[in-house]
């Protein structure tokens, strides 16, 4: 049995949620090193999440040639595994209620996909929406990953000193998933954030140590366990890129520059700009975007 919600197909029996919360990850724009992918399902694992549903056809809005099914064995039977956006649920230990949403960039119908996500958070009545992940940045490994957020000023204050307090100025292509944000703040739903820049030059599959610098402000703004944010696995990662460095006189140079890049950033006040990077910083860093693409 299944109950339909817009686009979204949920198992039954729905969950009745209390006071819920929505985070959420979006693939591939904003999850560099599967760190909003890593960051859910580390909290999942935590609170014993279950499926709640998926898109009913997701090839509405994903195209399949850019998004491969999977073909793979499960119990010695084959199974197709079609790209979905597939949402989770929990309830934690204070009857509060938890929405997990892995999204993907949708490559057609936009706006339907956007507000189907809406129309099913608002039959949830989730009180808050806080989008998760990490993307690149000229910003060395060698110094604290820089976390920027959107907050409340009371979880400004709870996170003080795990966020940047300089505003994110970026302008120019994004995501159309980000209506969602703007539609539920229409709804007063309250809209938050936490994402982590990551070293342009690291290439990490799974940068762990972004999940951990997210997780820490999670911990700090949403009562989370603070061992959900443990740090061991990312520092023994950023050690072996140490090594790997040491071996490398110029991009030792080049990372050099980015740290004093990165003194100078911290130190402007919000209100100012960042100053330029080097020129031949610049260059490096473009030539690894390339790479990149």
């Amino acid at each position: 049995m299944a109950m339909r919600v817009g686009a979204f197909e949920l198992a039954e029996p729905v969950p009745e949620l209390h006071d819920a919360r929505a985070f959420a990850m979006l693939k591939p724009w904003v999850d560099v090193g599967r760190v909003g992918t890593l960051v859910l399902n580390r909290l999942e694992r935590h609170l014993g999440a279950r499926e709640l549903g998926k898109l009913a056809r997701s090839g509405t809005f994903f195209d399949f040639t850019r998004y491969r099914p999977y073909l793979g064995y499960v119990g010695g039977k084959r199974v197709l595994t079609i790209p979905n956006t597939v949402v989770n649920y929990a309830t934690g230990p204070d009857g509060k209620g938890y929405l997990f949403l892995h999204i993907h960039e949708p490559h057609a119908f936009g706006e339907e996909y956007c507000e189907a996500i809406v129309e099913l958070l608002k039959h949830f009545h989730i009180v808050e929406y806080c989008r998760v992940g990490g993307f690149y940045d000229a910003v060395p490994h060698t110094r604290p990953l820089v976390v920027t957020a959107t907050l409340s000023k009371e979880q400004a204050g709870l996170a003080k000193g795990l966020v940047s307090p300089r505003r994110n100025t970026y302008q120019g292509p994004t995501s159309i998933v980000n209506l969602v944000g703007d539609l539920l703040a229409q709804s007063e739903v309250a809209v938050s954030s936490a994402m982590v820049h990551l070293p342009q030059y690291v290439r990490l599959e799974e940068d762990e140590m972004g999940v951990s610098r997210v997780m820490q402000v999670l911990c700090a703004v949403f009562g989370f366990p603070p061992q959900l944010a443990d740090s061991t696995a990312g520092q023994r990662q950023y050690m072996e890129v140490s090594r790997a460095v040491d071996i490398n006189p110029d991009v030792k140079t080049l990372i050099t520059q980015l740290e004093a890049y990165y003194d100078k950033t911290q130190a402007i006040g919000p209100g100012e700009g960042p100053p330029a990077l080097a020129p031949d910083v610049e260059h490096f860093l473009k030539e690894v975007s390339k790479g990149l693409e």
